[in-house]
């Protein structure tokens, strides 16, 4: 029912999360993170929500997102219903699919990138995904989103979109979370969005607001 993308930027210490589904509420169903653990993307035909944030809890513990995946999704009954993402702090990404998520389903990890996706039109798709995210000039961000674009543009979810989504956590910003939650063309709408918070207006007050670096501002 979804595709989603991982991602960390070495360069700036950004991690984020995009997705986008045929069904509603992408954001909120999906994608979690948490600055002192990584990222993760709980999907599938009956996702659990449970997973994202018990993957999140032991990578911050210290499991690797391989060890984290296992040790999550090995004790569930209903794991062949489910997927789930998740990318370590270190950039070390892993992937669960169970069987049951439709007939193209998977994902592929690199160094500080996963994506993954089930009920696809197409398994090509997901190397899309992969040199859309690596290939990009953009700012991180916009290479989240443009990765969304791209796998749609490839085929994407074989039912069209309703929802999308962008989770991003910086150093140095407050974290953005943008959700298109039911859209007739919701990474059209997340793009506008995303361009709304560029406002300079907009900017100048997050510079006011704590961050992770500056605490106290």
């Amino acid at each position: 029912m979804t595709f989603s993308v991982l991602a960390r930027d070495p360069q700036s210490g950004a991690i984020g999360a995009a997705a986008a589904t045929g069904s509603l509420c992408v954001g909120g169903w999906v994608i979690r993170g948490n600055p002192n653990a990584g990222m993760s993307a709980s999907q599938g035909a009956k996702p659990s929500t449970m997973w994202g944030e018990d993957v999140l809890t032991l990578m911050a513990a210290g499991s690797s997102a391989h060890a984290a995946i296992n040790a999550v999704t090995q004790s569930d009954s209903g794991a062949e219903y489910r997927q789930l993402a998740a990318l370590d702090l270190q950039g070390n990404g892993a992937i669960y699919t169970g069987e049951n998520n439709g007939n193209a389903r998977g994902g592929r990890w690199e160094k500080d990138l996963v994506v993954s996706g089930n009920l696809l039109t197409d398994l090509k798709v997901l190397d899309v995904m992969v040199d859309t995210m690596q290939g990009s000039k953009a700012c991180f961000e916009e290479k989240l989103i443009e990765t969304l674009v791209a796998a749609q543009q490839a085929g994407g979810d074989h039912r069209g979109l309703l929802s999308a989504s962008l989770l991003v956590f910086r150093p140095d910003n407050p974290p953005l979370t943008l959700r298109i939650d039911y859209h007739e063309t919701p990474l059209t709408a997340l793009q506008r969005l995303y361009e709304q918070y560029q406002d300079s207006d907009y900017q100048r007050w997050l510079t006011t607001l704590p961050t992770r670096e500056n605490p106290e501002r």
